[in-house]
């Protein structure tokens, strides 16, 4: 619960200051006005996966986040598109730790911008099976895994 909680409220940007210069951290946590979330990034239960023309052999945390909230369409200098799971317990996570939006919230998120005419909704697929195949022929494709999931003609991303 802590956990989400600090995703939650590093994601909304209202981090608090830190309460004294002599301890900056708290358990590993940093509190100087941000929260170091690569600790969280480690722990999430998802392997990222692209396309091999996507050049990145790893992405930030805030980069994955503004790829699959359609607010940058770049990584390291190559048009990336996003890939969503329907359900199941990778997309629960992956939109837990990394989105800091439940999956109601993100199809509320992108019906938004679909209304408004900013974007367009995400490929979304039924399985890890599907996520895989798709991200493997189309160029410029990230989604995500479970970790154990083999994902032939893809590259794994380091989250950082």
């Amino acid at each position: 619960m802590k956990r989400a909680l600090f995703l939650t409220i590093a994601m909304l940007g209202l981090a608090a200051a830190s309460p004294s210069a002599a301890d900056p951290t708290i358990n590993g946590i940093a509190v100087s006005g941000r929260i170091d979330l690569s600790a969280y990034a480690s722990d999430a239960n998802v392997k990222v996966i692209a396309n091999p023309s996507v050049s990145a052999s790893s992405i930030s945390v805030s980069d994955l986040k503004d790829v699959f909230l359609a607010v940058k369409t770049t990584v390291d200098g190559s048009s990336v598109e996003p890939v969503l799971a329907k359900h199941g317990a990778t997309h629960e996570t992956f939109c837990k730790e990394y989105l800091g939006k439940s999956d109601v919230a993100l199809t509320t998120y992108y019906r938004s911008l679909v209304f408004t005419g900013k974007a367009s909704m995400p490929k979304s697929l039924d399985s890890d099976v599907e996520v895989a195949a798709y991200v493997a022929r189309t160029k410029g494709a990230i989604g995500y895994v479970s970790p154990a999931m083999n994902a032939p003609g893809t590259k794994t991303l380091d989250v950082k």
